[in-house]
């Protein structure tokens, strides 16, 4: 996953902290587009971020593009497949 200053990293926050984040990067900045980056569990958090700031707040939103894969963590037991997600939305 690489760094970008349009792109929000999505832990364990509530959801409506990651929509503050989305439409306050829509607004602040003026940018055409926004990137959500979650892994684990954290991907149903991304999705359900994307859903309320569509059906709620922008509704002009579009979803650009998604992307998914699979991470290797590396950890003391081993090494262990983690899910990710990338979720590009455009106004």
């Amino acid at each position: 996953m690489s760094k970008d200053a349009n792109t929000i990293y999505v832990g364990t926050k509530p959801a409506m902290s990651y929509v503050l984040a989305v439409i306050t990067h829509f607004n602040e900045a003026k940018v055409k587009d926004v990137t959500l980056k979650a892994r684990g569990r954290a991907i149903t958090t991304a999705i359900d971020v994307v859903e309320i700031v569509r059906r709620k707040f922008i509704k002009e939103l579009k979803t650009a593009k998604i992307e998914i894969g699979t991470e290797e963590l590396q950890r003391e037991d081993g090494t262990r497949n983690v899910s990710t997600i990338e979720i590009n939305l455009k106004r």
